[in-house]
């Protein structure tokens, strides 16, 4: 079976604050708090974990609080190749708001990343790449690195055979779409805003979306997943587009479903699911995730409880 790689270059211990009611310039007392160890490839890699798939985590974490990355990822069996380096690892905090269930993230700078750790981290990546590996690209970059660091590493792993999951927004995500045919991800998954920065216009319907998405398809990317929401994601391969939506269920958490999205998809490609069957798999990573505070799915059976209930529809007939 493909071998599993997640890389996260811009990690962070997300620390949770759980408020009544968020009211801006206003003081709060908080009636809950946690924190965890985050960053998108930390939080695909758990998820990916809990589903019970060999994963690896490579990335740059600061030695000097590596410790709740460490215990994450050996609780839940991930292999460990990230490069330590001197420093603490940044701390994003995020509000939640339980009369609203909305989020807001206030995230910090993150590490000095030098071109020798980055160096590092590459060839690590690049030692787990063999031919039909799945690798997950995902999160910011330190602002030390330069824009097109994700399309470089792209260029570099499709030369090797592997097949590029990126999860990516603004420059970044903009240079690793304008690279050459030949260097462009497998898959990518904006969100409704993302998507709109690399249009560079609103796309107030779901008709304009799905136009923007085939534009991005168009480009030569196989598959392309567009998170929506509470309205669910797009789903866009050759075969054609649909839209996948959650059942009910009660959200606990919105912190990290993007991340259970991105997870379920490698999940369903590395086991050859159509496109129905992908949709589905991706959105009840997504849906269970919901459920759950951290990056963590709920039992294996639950999920598949959900992936029974997605409902999922053509999304067409725009350009298809």
């Amino acid at each position: 079976m493909s071998p599993i790689v997640t890389l996260t270059l811009n990690p962070a211990i997300d620390q949770t604050v759980v408020l009544d009611a968020l009211e801006p310039g206003s003081v709060h007392r908080a009636s809950a708090v946690r924190s965890h160890a985050g960053g998108k490839g930390v939080n695909v890699a758990c998820c990916l974990a809990d589903w019970g798939l060999p994963v690896t985590a490579t990335g740059i974490l600061g030695a000097d609080n590596d410790a709740p990355f460490t215990q994450v990822l050996s609780r839940k069996g991930i292999a460990d190749r990230f490069v330590r380096i001197p420093g603490e690892t940044r701390t994003n905090l995020k509000l939640l708001d339980r009369r609203t269930g909305d989020t807001t993230d206030v995230n910090l700078p993150g590490l000095a990343v030098t071109a020798d750790s980055l160096d590092a981290a590459r060839a690590i990546l690049l030692d787990h790449a063999s031919a039909d590996a799945l690798v997950v690209l995902a999160g910011s970059l330190p602002g030390t690195l330069a824009p097109e660091t994700y399309a470089d590493l792209a260029a570099r792993l499709k030369g090797r055979g592997a097949r590029v999951v990126l999860d990516a927004s603004g420059p970044p995500l903009a240079a690793a779409l304008a690279a050459r045919p030949e260097a462009l991800p497998f898959a990518v998954k904006p969100n409704r805003h993302e998507l709109e920065e690399w249009a560079g216009h609103p796309l107030p319907t779901l008709t304009d979306v799905l136009a923007a998405a085939l534009n991005l398809r168009d480009l030569g990317i196989p598959i392309v997943v567009i998170s929506l929401g509470a309205e669910g994601a797009l789903f866009l391969t050759r075969e054609g587009a649909v839209q996948a939506r959650p059942p009910d269920i009660a959200v606990a958490s919105t912190v990290g479903a993007g991340d259970a999205l991105v997870a379920g998809l490698v999940a369903a490609l590395r086991v050859g699911l159509d496109l129905d069957a992908t949709a589905r798999l991706a959105m009840a990573f997504a849906a269970g995730k919901l459920t759950r505070a951290g990056a963590s799915l709920p039992p294996r059976d639950t999920v598949e409880a959900l992936m029974r209930a997605v409902r999922v529809a053509p999304a067409g007939p725009v350009g298809l």
